[in-house]
């Protein structure tokens, strides 16, 4: 089934407007991520991803992460737009998670600015944030996209979605 885009109003993005292939944007937007009571990453220096049908994913800077509670696994992966990149897990005092956070550790050149930055699974973490705004995850267990409300759909990852 084909989806009918939701209409933008003043102020918001669809993410059918965004386009394919994906692109990056930097955004000075303030981005904070919580995970077990911590603030585990906060910036105004992100970067987005965009990408037809995606609420975008938002990649923080190294340097403003708590990146001693990340711990590099075996899992990677390819997306023929960014590259390829790795996954961590994370452990703050008595909860530890799988597959929270990815980073690209080989970019293609079109996404070269993000390879020191990470990106979290916002259903995984505790709260994220876009400019004081909780995020809503974006559907599935594949996807990271962080919805708000500036952002419009139908995104990618509902039940149905696959074949978009």
């Amino acid at each position: 089934m084909k989806p009918k885009p939701i209409p933008p109003q003043p102020g918001q993005e669809s993410v059918w407007d965004y386009p394919r292939p994906a692109i990056l944007q930097p955004t000075n937007k303030h981005i904070k991520v919580i995970f077990n009571g911590i603030v585990l990453a906060e910036t105004t220096s992100a970067k987005r991803v965009l990408e037809t049908s995606h609420p975008p994913s938002y990649y923080i800077p190294a340097e403003d992460i708590k990146t001693e509670y990340l711990i590099a696994t075996s899992r990677k992966s390819m997306c023929e737009w960014k590259g390829i990149s790795e996954y961590y897990d994370i452990s703050v005092g008595d909860k530890y998670v799988h597959n929270v956070a990815w980073r690209y550790i080989q970019p293609t050149p079109n996404f070269r600015a993000i390879q020191d930055h990470y990106s979290f699974y916002p259903a995984l973490m505790d709260a994220c944030y876009v400019n004081d705004e909780l995020v809503t995850p974006q559907a599935g267990g594949f996807y990271g996209g962080w919805i708000t409300a500036d952002v419009v759909g139908p995104f990618k990852g509902e039940p149905g979605t696959n074949w978009w």
